[in-house]
């Protein structure tokens, strides 16, 4: 789970990282094939964008101005 900034901004990197890799994938091999790796990227993917929105509905929550 993300707890603090720098942990959020290397999510951050983790997912666009993840987003080009299943564009390459995407790219690479058409459906139907590498179906199951395309998958558990979007589940990566997906669990990332959780964790993101998560600390910042904790951050909206908190208010402007807390330490973190």
């Amino acid at each position: 789970m993300i707890e603090t900034a720098e942990q959020y901004g290397k999510a951050q990197i983790e997912l666009r990282q993840l987003e080009v890799r299943l564009q390459r994938l995407q790219a690479e091999h058409p459906a139907p094939a590498k179906g199951l790796t395309k998958a558990g990227v979007r589940k990566l993917i997906a669990r990332l964008h959780e964790e993101l929105a998560v600390y910042e509905g904790g951050r909206e929550i908190e208010g402007p101005g807390t330490g973190g």
